[in-house]
């Protein structure tokens, strides 16, 4: 494994989208496999251990989240020498494609799955709705979606209406609807921020006996940043793929939040939106306090302690 991870370390940054595919599949290739499926998919398998994480991701993401612009998948693999079998998209698509339907059947038809001891299925946001969805392709597979959407369908989620071109798209035929397709599964984690409305609605439809919803709230709406930032995100696809990820121990993991800027700027913000003046004024304290370089809550402290002493002389 130490010569695949050398292999995996170099980088694929800064490169046309042609190269791009061009030297991801032929690092896959001479690990695993590579398989284009269609025109707006591919897939990249890495051979490792008797673990498999499977990843949705997409083209744009992986150019913005990675400095060496690999998949997550190979990143999380590398480090823990796990087999990667990342799921691309070229655009948000959700993966509702004929081309992905059948690389799945072939997987399942070929007894792909069957090799592995442990399966985990990881996205987040449309990622995260194909990672819940076809996780049916392996039962007894652990799943970890972030923020995921449970359809599109209007006649069940007319409510969101952030993507309402993707409405278009097929979500009625197979592995369609993410909640019914992780009944199959082991246990499955839906990570989400109950601020977020529309992501609070999805993760409600994802109830089942075995689906742990854990709520990290002001994380925002990009949780996988978030969780970058934190430094948890791998930690968290770690322990949910060997069956050590509980709602306790994920809590602990996300103390981390208090270090993590964007975080803190969201509860600021939720304390102003709320008129908490002296929480907000303690917020701020804490923040000047413990870190350093953070301008803005050091202007926003003076102002709430300038508005705290006019409070406080208007009630003498």
């Amino acid at each position: 494994m130490q010569d695949l991870a050398k292999t995996l370390e170099g980088s694929l940054a800064e490169m046309s989208k042609r190269d791009w595919l061009t030297a991801l599949a032929e690092l896959s290739e001479e690990n695993g496999h590579f398989q284009p499926l269609g025109k707006k998919h591919f897939s990249s398998y890495i051979a490792g251990s008797e673990t498999l994480l499977v990843t949705f991701e997409s083209y744009d993401g992986i150019q913005r989240i990675s400095p060496n612009a690999h998949p997550l998948g190979w990143e999380v693999a590398k480090v823990l020498g796990w087999s990667s079998l990342s799921v691309m998209s070229d655009g948000q698509s959700w993966f509702r494609d004929r081309e992905v339907y059948a690389y799945f059947d072939d997987l399942i038809d070929d007894g792909f799955f069957e090799e592995f001891d442990n399966v985990v299925f990881y996205g987040a946001g449309p990622c995260g709705y194909a990672a819940a969805a076809y996780s049916i392709a392996a039962p007894g597979a652990r799943v970890l979606a972030l923020q995921p959407q449970a359809t599109l369908d209007p006649r069940v989620a007319e409510w969101d209406e952030r993507f309402i071109r993707q409405r278009r798209l097929d979500f009625t035929s197979r592995y369609g609807y993410a909640p019914d397709m992780i009944d199959a599964a082991q246990e499955a984690f839906v990570i989400y921020d109950p601020e977020e409305l529309e992501d609070a609605m999805h993760a409600a439809l994802f109830t089942r006996p075995n689906v742990h919803k854990l709520r990290l709230r002001h994380a925002g709406g990009a949780l996988q940043f978030s969780l970058r930032n934190m430094k948890i995100l791998s930690r968290l696809i770690a322990l949910g793929g060997t069956g050590r990820l509980t709602p306790e121990i994920f809590a602990k993991l996300a103390r981390a939040r208090r270090e993590d800027r964007q975080y803190l700027r969201n509860l600021l913000r939720h304390l102003d939106d709320k008129g908490r003046t002296k929480l907000a004024h303690a917020l701020c304290k804490n923040v000047t306090t413990r870190m350093d370089g953070v301008p803005a809550f050091e202007r926003r402290l003076k102002g709430l302690e300038t508005r705290l002493a006019e409070l406080e002389g208007a009630d003498s």
